[in-house]
C-alpha cells in the first residue's frame, strides 16, 4: 500500500532553529511507516497559499500548516475546494485554532496527532470575501492585529502590554448591525465573529464557539467603564467573558456590519484595509482537517 503523502509548509522567517527542531521532530516522530513527507518553506507574504493548492493539485493527502492562525488561514485558502487534509503543528505566537481543536502545542505532540489521522470537517467563514478560521472582527481587535503585526518582538507580554496601552486610547464607535435580517445598532469597543473560541494565549473571546456547528458566534462587547477592563479581560481568561453586563451574543448563519468610517478589519489576527460594510458568512464543513 502506497503512503500518505505530507507536506509540511514552514515560514523561514521563523528561523533556522525551528526549522531544525521541526526537521528533528518529524524524522523522530512521524510514523514514516505511513507517511512521505516534503518540507516547503514560503518565500513572501501568502506564498503558502499557492504552495498549499500546488500541492493538493498533485495529490498531497495532507498539508501541514507550521505557525499560528495567520499560516493556516494561508493553507486553508489553498485547501479549499480540494480534497487535501489540513494538518497543524502549532508554532505561532497565540495559536488560537490550534487551541481550539485541542492540539498539543508542541512538535512531538502535534506529531502524534497526525500520526493518529483523525480526520474532522470544520466550518470556514468570509468577511466578504477574506476566508477565516478561527474569528474576524472589527473596532479594537483590529487595531491590536496592526499594532502586532508592526511590533518586532511576539509572544503574550507584548501583545498583553498593546492591549492595555491601547485599551485606554480607543474611542467606540456607533456600530450599524444587521443580524438574520434585524438592524441595530451598538455603541461597541469590540465586535468578534467567532467560528474558533479564541485568540490565542487561552485568551477566550467566544468559549461557546463550535467549529462544526453551521454557525457564526457574535461576541459585541459594548462600551464599558476603563477601569473595568482587567475585569473583562479575566473574564475572558477563565471563560465567562459572555457573562459580563457589557456583552452581547448571537449566533447566525450570516451578519453585516457597518460603519462609514470603518477601513481596518482582522482576519485570523491580521489586519486588512476594508469597506464601509462587511458581511460575514460561512460555508459549513468546508475544510478537513487533522484533530486529536
Amino acid at each position: 500500500m502506497s503512503k500518505k503523502h505530507l507536506v509540511f509548509i514552514i515560514n523561514p522567517k521563523s528561523g533556522v532553529e525551528r526549522q531544525k527542531e521541526i526537521k528533528q521532530g518529524i524524522e523522530a516522530h512521524l510514523d514514516l511507516n505511513t507517511y512521505s513527507y516534503e518540507i516547503l518553506n514560503t518565500e513572501y507574504a501568502k506564498h503558502g497559499i499557492i504552495l498549499a493548492r500546488n500541492a493538493a493539485e498533485q495529490g498531497a493527502w495532507a498539508v501541514v500548516a507550521v505557525g499560528g492562525d495567520g499560516s493556516l488561514n494561508d493553507i486553508a485558502q489553498g485547501l479549499l475546494g480540494s480534497k487535501t487534509v489540513l494538518g497543524i503543528i502549532p508554532k505561532g505566537s497565540g495559536n488560537g485554532m490550534a487551541r481550539t481543536l485541542k492540539i498539543p502545542l508542541e512538535v512531538e505532540g502535534a506529531l502524534k496527532v497526525i500520526n493518529k489521522g483523525n480526520i474532522q470537517n470544520i466550518d470556514i467563514g468570509f468577511a466578504n470575501d477574506r476566508l477565516f478560521v478561527s474569528n474576524a472582527g472589527v473596532a479594537f481587535d483590529a487595531l491590536i492585529a496592526k499594532k502586532f503585526a508592526k511590533s518586532e518582538k511576539r509572544g503574550f507580554w507584548v501583545y498583553s502590554w498593546l492591549v492595555t496601552k491601547y485599551m485606554w486610547l480607543y474611542k467606540c464607535w456607533n456600530w450599524e448591525i444587521t443580524i438574520d435580517g434585524k438592524k441595530f445598532s451598538r455603541r461597541s469597543f469590540m465586535i468578534i465573529v467567532a467560528n474558533g473560541q479564541q485568540f490565542g494565549y487561552n485568551f477566550k473571546i467566544a468559549p461557546m464557539a463550535i467549529f462544526n456547528d453551521g454557525l457564526l458566534d457574535v461576541i459585541i462587547i459594548r462600551r464599558f467603564p476603563k477601569i473595568l477592563g482587567g475585569v473583562i479581560v479575566l473574564r475572558a481568561m477563565n471563560g465567562t467573558i459572555a457573562g459580563s453586563p457589557y456583552v452581547e451574543h448571537f449566533r447566525t448563519k450570516e451578519l453585516t456590519l457597518a460603519h462609514p468610517s470603518l477601513k481596518l478589519m482582522q482576519t485570523d489576527g491580521d489586519a486588512h484595509e476594508c469597506k464601509s460594510s462587511i458581511n460575514f458568512s460561512l460555508k459549513p464543513g468546508a475544510l478537513q482537517v487533522i484533530v486529536p
